[in-house]
Parts: C-alpha cells; sequence; structure tokens
C-alpha cells in the first residue's frame, strides 16, 4: 500500500507539505491545496490506467514482469503524494504513533471536521477515515497527538452526524481525561442542540466502559431523552 513502506517524517513532509493548505483558515489557502490535490489525483489515475495496460494481454511476455513492476512503482509514487491514497495502509509492525505518517492522518481527519464539504467533494473515504479512527483509539499518544484528537473529538460531537462519526467514541474512550470532559461538557451546555446530544451520549458512555457503543444504544438513549 502507498502508505506502508518505510519512510520519515522527512519524506512525508517533502511530499505532502502542500496538503496543510486544506485545512487554512483562507478560501484562497484551501483552494490551491485542492488544486494540487486535483493535479495529484489526475497522477494517480494516470497511474492506474497504466497498471491495467500493463495486465492486457500481450506477446511480448517476457516483458511483462518487468513493465508490470515498473507500472506499480510508478503508482506507489503518484499515491504517495496525494490523499487519501498515501494513508490506506502503515507498517505491519510499530504502533500508530510512531508512525511518520500520524501528522497527515490527523491532518485528514481535521479537514473532513473542519470543512467537511470540501473533504466529500474531493476525497471523500469513509473507509478510510474509520480505519484512521480505529487506528488512532489507543492511550499511547504524547500530549500534542492527544491534544489534536480532543478537538477532533470536539468537533464531531458539535455537528450532524457523519458517517463513521460513531467511530469517535473509540478515541475517547482511549483518550479520556479531564480535558475532554471538560470540551464535552462546555459542548454539552452551549446551546447547540447537536452538540447536546452527542456530546451528552459520549459522556454518558465514559461512564458506562462496560455498554457498546452500537445503534441500538444510541437509539434507545435518545428515545428515553426526548420522551424525559
Amino acid at each position: 500500500m502507498a502508505g506502508s513502506g518505510v519512510d520519515d517524517d522527512h519524506g512525508w513532509t517533502e511530499r505532502l507539505a502542500w496538503a496543510y493548505g486544506l485545512i487554512a483558515p483562507t478560501p484562497a489557502e484551501r483552494a490551491a491545496a485542492l488544486e494540487r490535490l486535483t493535479s495529484a489525483q489526475g497522477e494517480v489515475e494516470s497511474a492506474l490506467l497504466r497498471i491495467k495496460k500493463a495486465w492486457l494481454p500481450t506477446p511480448r511476455l517476457r516483458f511483462k514482469a518487468r513493465d508490470r513492476a515498473a507500472a506499480q512503482k510508478a503508482y506507489d509514487e503518484a499515491a504517495s503524494r496525494c490523499l487519501p491514497e498515501a494513508l490506506c495502509g502503515r507498517p505491519a509492525s510499530g504502533e500508530i504513533n510512531t508512525w511518520a505518517g500520524l501528522p497527515f492522518a490527523l491532518l485528514f481527519l481535521e479537514w473532513e471536521a473542519r470543512y467537511p464539504q470540501e473533504w466529500t467533494q474531493h476525497a471523500k473515504a469513509w473507509g478510510t477515515k474509520q480505519y484512521l479512527i480505529r487506528q488512532l483509539a489507543t492511550a499511547d499518544h504524547d500530549d500534542q497527538v492527544r491534544t489534536k484528537l480532543v478537538d477532533l473529538v470536539d468537533l464531531a460531537v458539535q455537528r450532524p452526524y457523519r458517517c463513521k462519526d460513531r467511530e469517535y467514541v473509540r478515541v475517547a474512550r482511549a483518550i479520556d481525561g479531564d480535558e475532554l470532559r471538560g470540551r464535552l461538557h462546555r459542548a454539552h451546555d452551549s446551546g447547540n442542540s447537536w452538540a447536546q446530544l452527542h456530546a451528552g451520549h459520549v459522556l454518558w458512555l465514559l461512564d458506562h466502559p462496560e455498554v457498546p457503543n452500537t445503534r441500538h444504544v444510541w437509539r434507545t438513549r435518545l428515545a428515553a431523552t426526548r420522551t424525559s
């Protein structure tokens, strides 16, 4: 997979530093980053087409293995410079908190959280979102990453539900603490009707770690809230 090769922080930054523009506060910066993303996606599509052609039947059989290897290498290179392709895998060994691609995994999730319409239009990947959130649901993060994860949970509870948002409960349970609970209580008391429902539910699940985070549990508590 594109993101699963041995790599270092410098390599990731060299290839994807432009992606920070996707979460920039100004529309002009985001537009420039989206233009760069569109170009990268075009390169990925061209590389995929090259792979398909390399697998077409041909009398030049002795060249096929070489052609396929070259096509795959070209795809891996293109994918490593594009989102979400660069995040589609990570090293089988090692933890998520030591993965050089971690800053860009967080960036991808923050982009979806802050600018959901742009994310949906240009890089919708619900499976990748779910995969990354589940991988990040661990307590072994440094303070900087924990703060970013608290931000993501906070952003998720304050909006109408989006696909795979329920996975953020895994993260909340993994990083449970005063900072997270304080943010959730403020969201619950903010007057935002979505935040009142979602933050209240997450807080309740934090207090009941034995309860599974299922749709049935959510619907049961929602019905009880509406009739109380």
